[in-house]
Formats: C-alpha cells, sequence, structure tokens
C-alpha cells in the first residue's frame, strides 16, 4: 500500500509538472494567431518567425553570450574559492564560504536593486557588461557548493603522491586537482548558464531595456501584444534545459554531483 502511495503520489507531481509544457507546446503549434487551446490546425509558423526575424535574434545572442560568460565568472570564482579554502581549512574559509551562499538566501529583488544601485554609480548602468558580472556573481553560490563536494572528495594519498614524485603545486593543481574536481565545475558551469538565460529580474534592474535579453523580450511582447511566439520562445527555454541537463546526464552522475542519493 505504501509503495502504491508513493508511486500516486510521484505521478501526480509528473503530471503537475508535465501538463503546463503540454499546454505551452500546444499553444506553441497552434497556426492560429491568438492564444489558444487545443490547436485547430498544425504549424511551425511561431517558431520560424522566433529564430528569423531581427527583434528576437538580438535578445536570444544576447541572453546567450551573457549566459556563456556569467558562467565562466562563477565557475572561476567557486574553483579559486574551493581551492584555496580547501588548503586552509580555516573558520575564515568556512566564514567566506557562509558569505558565497548569501545570493540564493536573499529576496531576489533586494539584489536586484542593489545591483542597481551599484552599476548607475560605477557608471556602467545599462551596459551588457554589467548584466554578465552581475550574473556570474550572484550565481557564484551553485557552483560554490557543486565544486565543494569535488573537493571534499579529494583523497589526501593522491595528492601526497603527486608531491613525492616531484611535482609542483601548480603541477599538482594542474594535472590531479583539476581533472578530478572538473565534473563538478562542468555541472556548476551549466547550471549558472541555464539560470542565467532564464534570469529576468536582475538583468532588468541592471540594464533596463538598453540590453535587451529573452526573458525581457518576452515580457514587453506579453505587455503589448500576447502572440504565440511567447510560447515558442517559452518552449525553446525547456528545451534548451532538458537538452543541456541531458548532455550532462551522459557523462556525469547528475544526480550525485547534485547531492541526491540512490538508496
Amino acid at each position: 500500500m505504501t509503495r502504491v502511495l508513493k508511486r500516486l503520489f510521484i505521478c501526480a507531481i509528473a503530471t503537475g509538472l508535465i501538463l503546463p509544457f503540454l499546454i505551452v507546446a500546444g499553444v506553441s503549434v497552434n497556426a492560429a494567431s491568438n492564444i489558444s487551446f487545443p490547436p485547430q490546425e498544425l504549424s511551425l509558423q511561431w517558431y520560424t518567425q522566433l529564430l528569423t526575424e531581427p527583434d528576437w535574434l538580438l535578445p536570444i545572442r544576447n541572453s546567450l553570450v551573457i549566459a556563456v560568460l556569467a558562467g565562466l565568472i562563477a565557475v572561476t570564482i567557486a574553483l579559486a574559492a574551493n581551492y584555496v579554502l580547501w588548503r586552509l581549512k580555516s573558520g575564515f574559509g568556512r566564514l567566506v564560504f557562509g558569505l558565497g551562499l548569501g545570493p540564493f538566501m536573499l529576496p531576489p529583488i533586494i539584489i536586484a536593486m542593489g545591483a542597481s544601485v551599484f552599476w548607475a554609480e560605477m557608471g556602467w548602468y545599462g551596459r551588457a557588461e554589467a548584466t554578465v558580472i552581475s550574473h556570474g556573481v550572484f550565481f557564484v553560490t551553485l557552483p560554490l557548493v557543486i565544486i565543494a563536494r569535488g573537493f571534499a572528495a579529494l583523497s589526501d594519498d593522491v595528492i601526497e603522491a603527486s608531491r613525492t614524485m616531484g611535482a609542483t603545486p601548480w603541477q599538482t593543481f594542474a594535472k590531479v586537482i583539476f581533472p578530478l574536481v572538473l565534473p563538478y565545475a562542468i555541472t556548476g558551469y551549466a547550471l549558472v548558464a541555464i539560470i542565467s538565460v532564464n534570469e529576468y529580474l536582475i538583468s532588468y534592474m541592471v540594464s533596463g531595456f538598453a540590453v535587451e535579453t529573452l526573458p525581457i523580450r518576452i515580457f514587453n511582447n506579453v505587455r503589448y501584444g500576447y502572440t504565440p511566439v511567447v510560447a515558442s520562445a517559452a518552449m525553446g527555454f525547456a528545451i534548451l534545459t532538458i537538452g543541456t541537463l541531458l548532455v550532462l546526464s551522459t557523462f556525469t552522475d547528475l544526480l550525485k554531483l547534485l547531492g541526491a542519493s540512490r538508496d
């Protein structure tokens, strides 16, 4: 009975998660120019419009460039911080790690307002670089936690063997430590990129409409004219996210890297 209840509970959750996607997918392939479901006639014209019109291509390019660079910044900070904390193993190091968790514990509007004021004072408000750095800094929590699991799994024997064989600290890091934590770094990078592509509030507060990302474009489209292109853009988000996670799962143990247990 307990097993049956568990399966029913999981099925209910899966249905709640999948059903909205099915409705949005149906709207995105509807030939009608209004938002309606179920589709009366199938068409890919909204996907064609999404991938050919400059009004949509520029926000897509901005979102992808910001996500790629923000992921690099976040992983670089997280990797360096974890390496220093792993070497020092001090209370100060744990304090720094705790501060790194701050961005995910504060309300997003507080972070967005702080970033907006900061970049306005710096004279960088409305610049793409401000959005890239803001995403890289505020989304550092995920790679910080994930890469910490990689450093926690490092064996002191391997590091000591490397040093005994004459490797310098840099060679030990480059040829022993980095390859061992690389799957964790890749996972953290992918998650930051996914969140960055989907993020709206910080992008809008930091750059306004000067740097239009895809979420900002979707929001503007909803405000001034609701067309099914929004549904095709939403499905693009979903396909990108699911595809990235599937690729990750092919060469990493994604559930284990995220802290889940198979027991």
